[in-house]
């Protein structure tokens, strides 16, 4: 049976937006019948292959770039993947249970999804080629920081796509959610990333010494958790006695990583927090790391970051898609995550 999440994310995932209202989403749930006939219906409307096609109604076409973007999408994708039972598997051969995403990927096991040119229920291309492109950038060792990995999706995919091209792997992620935080060891299990490859840690990246709440989600519907950082003692108390939220640990990103000379990438995707977070390491970013994905998600935290890379001479943009938004009476609505990709010249 088809509830209410499941059209919401349906909608996010395959047309990048919210549902028009109330009234559509219960017609919806009253005659799509199964998730999987749900999402078959979307993909079939005259949107989504309009947002699809290789024309300027796409918004995932928008996109600044200092490389060709499209030739590393597809120089990258895997010519050889065979459909695996029971998994999703998409262009670089990574294999994905569909319980990850219930609402988009039930019924869809024992397939191979095609290359995401412009976009697929994941990422798009902005995103795609800038976290292939730091692997370009790299000779025989591959090493990487995701921040609020979910289920490992860009330690997987990259990881995969560099042991592919021969490249020996050293990939970090960091999770609040305990459940997606098992997903991703299922995930990095399932594609063969080696328990000597990865350091996957539960809690959220921090100032040394502060405290974190984390929101309790429904695992592999909500993936939009945001955590309150050193809240006071009326929302701590309030926070916790409601069971909304639970303390999470602090991890110190320089202390994790302190025997790599470098990060070939940073991804960096944490619901707003981004700005806040690369402005209070960014001594640390320009030491140590040589490409950095930000997924942006306002027109604020957009122009913080052109500040803030702007302010010192090693950094230049390599790709840039804004966020997409609605207008909702005169307010932007964001309903597509931005992109900026910043490389570090100081390692060229």
């Amino acid at each position: 049976m088809v509830k209410k999440e499941d059209v919401v994310w349906a909608y996010r995932l395959c047309l990048g937006r919210e549902p028009e209202s109330e009234k559509v989403i219960e017609s919806w749930i009253k005659d799509a019948g199964t998730r999987q006939a749900l999402v078959q219906s979307i993909i079939a409307s005259d949107e989504f292959k309009s947002r699809n096609a290789p024309t300027d109604q796409s918004p995932f076409w928008h996109y600044q770039s200092s490389f060709d973007a499209i030739e590393v999408i597809n120089r990258y994708a895997n010519k050889s993947v065979h459909p695996s039972p029971n998994y999703v598997t998409n262009f670089l051969g990574v294999k994905i249970r569909p319980n990850f995403f219930p609402s988009i990927l039930t019924g869809l096991g024992g397939t191979v999804q095609p290359v995401p040119i412009p976009a697929n229920w994941h990422a798009d291309i902005a995103e795609w080629a800038s976290c292939l492109r730091a692997l370009d950038l790299t000779s025989d060792r591959f090493v990487m920081l995701e921040l609020g990995c979910g289920w490992g999706c860009w330690m997987n995919n990259l990881g995969v796509a560099a042991k592919a091209a021969g490249k020996k792997i050293k990939l970090f992620g960091i999770e609040a959610d305990q459940d997606h935080f098992r997903y991703a060891e299922f995930a990095l299990s399932d594609n063969g990333i080696l328990k000597n490859e990865y350091v996957l840690t539960h809690g959220i990246a921090g100032k040394s010494g502060s405290l974190a709440l984390f929101p309790r989600i429904e695992s592999g519907i909500n993936w939009g958790g945001a955590a309150i950082f050193n809240p006071s003692d009326a929302q701590l108390k309030d926070s916790l006695s409601s069971g909304r939220f639970v303390r999470i640990p602090i991890v110190d990103i320089s202390a994790l990583i302190k025997g790599e000379m470098k990060l070939d990438l940073l991804h960096i995707d944490i619901q707003g927090a981004e700005l806040e977070l690369l402005t209070e390491i960014f001594d640390l970013l320009c030491d140590k790391v040589r490409y950095a994905f930000i997924g942006t998600h306002s027109k604020q935290i957009e122009g913080g970051l052109f500040d803030l890379f702007t302010s010192r001479g090693n950094w230049k943009l390599e790709m840039e898609r804004a966020a997409i938004f609605r207008l909702d009476d005169g307010r932007p609505i964001v309903t597509g995550d931005g992109v900026q990709a910043w490389r570090n010249c100081s390692f060229d």
